[in-house]
């Protein structure tokens, strides 16, 4: 029985290995998770467990997609993986989700930080895929820096708006008497 496990993981992996591809699978997860724990720590509502499966399944998608280009469809005429078209469903995809976390309360937009790093998650993911693992491991880098130096400098500077706090509605504020609590 288990030769017949490692028969079919060495013949289902005819353009990139088990191993490279269970390696390009956890950095994926894991670098998607680094961005992803920024968020967790600053109580957003796409942390961890969201940006790590966001980054895991890009990485998937061109895995699968790598595979799929030495499978015999028939003629080249018929053959029809274009790598383009599974970053763009990718891209689409994580978009869809993003926009879901994204909202308006109080005249402002909440979330959209957040959302972008879920597209970028998708992004890291889909270079994860593609075997660009420095290169996903930069953009990663650069996401952290981003989101926590900025944020820093922003509120040094007193710019740094706390956009996840909700206004309180009217109603709440006639019970408190018509103050903001702070």
């Amino acid at each position: 029985m288990l030769q017949t496990i490692l028969d079919e993981l060495n013949g289902t992996f005819p353009q990139v290995s088990p191993v490279i591809s269970g390696t390009r699978l956890v950095t994926a997860m894991v670098l998607g998770g680094i961005v992803g724990f920024e968020r967790e720590i600053g109580g957003k509502p796409a942390g961890l467990r969201t940006h790590m499966l966001v980054s895991l399944a890009a990485c998937l998608f061109i895995v699968v997609g790598q595979q799929l280009g030495a499978v015999d469809f028939g003629s080249d005429v018929d053959k029809r993986v274009d790598p383009l078209r599974l970053i763009e469903a990718v891209t689409a995809g994580v978009a869809f989700l993003a926009a879901g976390i994204i909202f308006t309360a109080g005249g402002r937009v909440r979330n959209i930080t957040t959302g972008a790093s879920m597209w970028l998650a998708g992004a890291i993911g889909l270079a994860c895929g593609a075997g660009q693992i420095p290169l996903a491991a930069m953009a990663t880098v650069l996401v952290v820096v981003v989101i926590v130096c900025l944020r820093w400098i922003e509120q040094r500077m007193g710019t740094h708006s706390r956009s996840d706090e909700i206004p309180p509605s009217s109603e709440e504020l006639e019970d408190r008497g018509g103050r903001r609590e702070g």
